[in-house]
């Protein structure tokens, strides 16, 4: 582990942000440049004390956990985030954790849509970043872990995913959720990751195993869809989806039209969002 090497590039890819560019209110009366250790202590899910110990040279080795959280705080670049490891003391990351590294370029549109649900997704359905609206909406995605970060896997494995849906749409979701991951698998082959899911989702699941048959493949079905939300009920919205330039990640953006019921709905999950969160 490289200690000055690792603290001076911590402090310099800090300085290197603005608060703006990341949704963080400016203030007057900022004296440090970029962003404060504590802000990014914050965004990493780390304590402050770690993280200025990480810069100021002592502390212990930080785990690769660790390090891909800070990564996607300082919004650094692939290349950035195999150095980062380096310095480390840690291999560049596998292809397990480099394909769960989020595209900076998507990451700053991410940053700016505060008013409205947001989320990055894999390929696989795994929820990779996700707004406080979207949070709101269809509750913390991060908890998950193995095959189960994949939304499609827990689709066909955990009733409780569907009640997010009206009943009279879960049949086309569950077409959809099967042709977005016969798209992947044929991208990334048989032995990839996409491939290790389906042959789970095939012993798991008859539904999957009959839908898989049709080889269907796209990469959504449509725009337009309602969620069901525990204490706002039904709401109406419009999906947009932006890919990166090689299909592997996408930021789905949640909106309703101005005066509609679901633009109402939306405004007032804000304010329930925000209690929530307060209080938790």
């Amino acid at each position: 582990m490289d200690r000055p090497a690792l603290a001076n590039f911590l402090r310099l890819r800090r300085e290197a942000l603005r608060p703006g560019d990341l949704g963080l209110p400016t203030g007057a009366r900022r004296r440090t440049p970029g962003l404060r250790r504590e802000e990014v202590a914050g965004l990493a899910g780390m304590s402050a004390d770690y993280y200025t110990r990480l810069e100021q040279r002592r502390g212990p080795q930080p785990s690769a956990q660790m390090l891909s959280a800070l990564a996607r705080a300082l919004r650094l670049t692939s290349d950035e985030r195999d150095y980062l490891f380096r310095v480390a003391g840690h291999n560049a990351p596998t292809s397990v954790v480099a394909a769960t590294h989020v595209a900076p370029a998507l990451l700053r549109v991410l940053d700016r849509l505060t008013d409205t649900p947001a989320l990055i997704l894999s390929s696989l359905g795994e929820t990779l970043v996700q707004n406080d609206m979207a949070r709101a909406l269809l509750g913390d995605r991060s908890g998950y872990r193995g095959l189960a970060r994949s939304e499609v896997y827990r689709w066909f494995t955990d009733p409780a995913e569907r009640r997010l849906y009206p009943e009279d749409d879960r049949d086309r979701q569950s077409r959809a959720q099967v042709a977005n991951l016969r798209a992947a698998h044929g991208a990334m082959g048989p032995k990839s990751a996409a491939g290790e899911l389906v042959r789970a989702l095939r012993a798991a699941s008859a539904e999957f195993a009959e839908l898989w048959e049709r080889h269907e493949v796209v990469k959504r079905f449509e725009d337009h869809k309602v969620l069901l939300h525990p204490e706002l009920g039904a709401i109406e919205l419009d999906c947009q989806v932006l890919f990166t330039e090689d299909q592997s990640q996408a930021l789905l953006v949640l909106t309703a039209a101005p005066g509609s019921d679901g633009y109402d709905k939306l405004q007032l999950l804000a304010v329930v969002g925000q209690e929530r969160f307060s209080t938790s």
